[in-house]
């Protein structure tokens, strides 16, 4: 299989995450390895990159599935090194599926280093993982691996197995692999065993639809998502059916187009439409467990519904002008009676023995970051708020 010899056997021939490679590196030359995390969508180089740094090393390497591991193995293997030299390196792929037992089962180890442990997820382990793990490890998100990415690993194949691929029928390998470098290799490989000629015919038989992230170098792919969403953001419901429609036939994941409309939601409707971040984030849990073709139509339904919903930016000014604030003035300090250890909290004045509001001070001095746009139903929270205020 080309994923399996085609796998890269030292840093230099990992592809991509030049940044990681770089930190790794270093941690070699000196000897000394932090346990680490690798996050990242499937296909990016995790499982390879651990297997990189284990023969970097000499250490021995023993692969784990999260789904299954049995803690007395785990326990039998590091007693086998009590009085060795050198040390094993544990890999545990899915490591997000480890129950909580499991997970303070490697504490002790991971504490005295008798081991070196690796984990690998497509899940953020910061959601994951618990925080005795998280502190005693290096968290390394691995991006999906870029076109330029995929045309190295290509040329590298090119130079051990003959084929010949047209311009076209490369542009899709790349972009219908979504970043995912073991996904391109199996296409690769079973568009080789067809005929050594690859057309762009012969890999949409293979592959009718896009995996993975959906990520691209081509000008296109941006160009077309900020189309979409400039769409979105001027009510033009068949300019954005239309871009839709050409991120689908351009390889586009139905997963990337989502989280794109999940952020539009609330960035550009806001308030002004509560509902609008319901539906995205519906339609993105949707199609990570339906996938094309029946996901173009919620992809449809929710592009339409966003793109006639009242748009608002408030919430997003708001917290971006705070931030600004945040960075570059000094803190101010909190009106202790909103501390709860502090002794002024008895003079805290709580809003429900007032009727649900009272006259407050809560910042330090006043400062403004929400304005208001009085539009779509911003303008019936402004009028709840005047409400609220009134009946002091």
């Amino acid at each position: 299989m080309f994923a399996l010899k085609f796998r890269p056997k030292t840093l230099d021939e990992i592809c991509g995450h030049a940044d990681i490679v770089a930190v790794f590196k270093k941690f070699i030359q000196n000897g000394k390895i932090p346990h680490s995390m690798f996050y990242g969508v499937a296909g990016c180089g995790k499982t390879s990159f651990a297997r990189v740094v284990a023969n970097s090393l000499d250490y021995d390497f023993y692969e784990f599935d999260g789904g299954n591991l049995k803690i007395d193995e785990f326990r039998k293997i590091l007693k086998n090194y009590t009085n060795a030299l050198n040390k094993p390196l544990f890999f545990i792929d899915e490591v997000h599926r480890l129950s909580k037992t499991q997970q303070e089962a490697l504490l002790v180890p991971m504490e005295n280093y008798q081991a070196l442990i690796i984990g690998a997820s497509t899940e953020n382990p910061f959601f994951t993982l618990s925080s005795g793990i998280r502190s005693r490890s290096m968290l390394f998100e691995f991006k999906p691996l870029s076109t330029n990415d995929l045309e190295k690993l290509l040329t590298h194949v090119s130079k051990n197995v003959s084929f010949v691929i047209s311009d076209e029928a490369k542009e899709y390998l790349f972009k219908s692999s979504g970043g995912d470098a073991r996904s391109m290799l199996n296409l690769l490989e079973f568009a080789i065993t067809l005929k050594d000629e690859i057309t762009l015919q012969t890999l949409k038989i293979l592959r009718a639809n896009a995996v993975g992230e959906g990520v691209s170098n081509d000008d296109t792919h941006y160009h077309l998502a900020s189309a979409l969403i400039k769409s979105l953001r001027g009510s033009d419901t068949d300019a954005s059916i239309y871009y839709l429609a050409r991120l689908i036939e351009d390889g586009e994941s139905a997963d990337f187009i989502a989280r794109r409309l999940v952020i539009f939601s609330s960035e550009d409707i806001g308030n002004a439409n509560p509902n609008a971040l319901n539906v995205a984030t519906n339609a993105l849990m949707a199609v990570k467990n339906i996938g094309y073709p029946e996901a173009r139509i919620i992809l449809a339904q929710c592009v339409v519904y966003l793109a006639h919903s009242p748009k608002s930016n408030s919430s997003y000014m708001a917290i971006n002008a705070a931030i600004n604030y945040v960075k570059h003035e000094p803190p101010l300090k909190i009106p202790p009676y909103l501390i709860n250890t502090a002794p002024e909290k008895k003079h805290y004045l709580y809003p429900h023995d007032f009727g649900g509001w009272v006259e407050q001070k809560y910042l330090e001095k006043p400062l403004k970051f929400y304005q208001n746009s009085d539009i779509g139903f911003e303008k019936t929270l402004n009028e709840w708020l005047s409400k609220i205020k009134a009946k002091s």
